[in-house]
């Protein structure tokens, strides 16, 4: 347990901070205090819902120039969700505080089962270009709902439970 000031304890505002206080929730692979895994969680998000875009412009507009942007769009949205994954499952099994909250692994399955999603939708691009409607379309609005669902328990860990929050007593 981190070495807090007992007054800020007895006097923390709120259960978040008094939860944080009591279980070390910090973050086990962080530069300078800052988790990496929060980092790096934005590049597949923010590429899950650029292919699922790309992916209905290619059904409005059927130019070709669609499936190579969404082939590589896809690849990059399962490479870095896989980076992102191996960090996040480093802070889960290192941390007991995080693991001891059922949080954490909702969030765990559901970021897996998008990195798994993406890796279906890559793999579809790259052996069935073809398909990429209905099927690529279909894995990527998939995905963007676990990416819902991933992001919404992975804000319950930050906000609800101070996962990864750094926090120091005033003096």
């Amino acid at each position: 347990m981190a070495n807090y000031d007992k007054d800020f304890i007895k006097t923390a505002p709120s259960p978040v901070l008094l939860e944080v206080t009591q279980l070390d929730t910090g973050s086990a692979v962080a530069l300078v205090g800052h988790p990496i895994h929060v980092m790096m969680v934005h590049f597949p998000v923010a590429f899950v819902f650029a292919l699922l875009g790309i992916d209905l412009i290619y059904w409005w507009s059927g130019d070709d120039f669609w499936v190579r942007v969404g082939l590589w769009t896809a690849g990059v949205a399962f490479w870095t969700g896989v980076a992102a994954s191996i960090v996040g499952t480093i802070e889960l099994l290192a941390v007991r505080g995080i693991r001891l909250l059922e949080a954490s692994w909702s969030h765990a399955v559901a970021a897996m089962t998008l990195v798994a999603i993406a890796g279906a939708n890559w793999g579809l691009r790259l052996a069935y270009p073809e398909s990429i409607l209905p099927h690529g379309l279909t894995l990527s609005c998939m995905a963007a709902v676990m990416v819902g669902f991933a992001g919404w328990h992975g804000g319950n860990l930050v906000f609800h439970h101070g996962v990864g929050v750094l926090i120091e007593p005033k003096s």
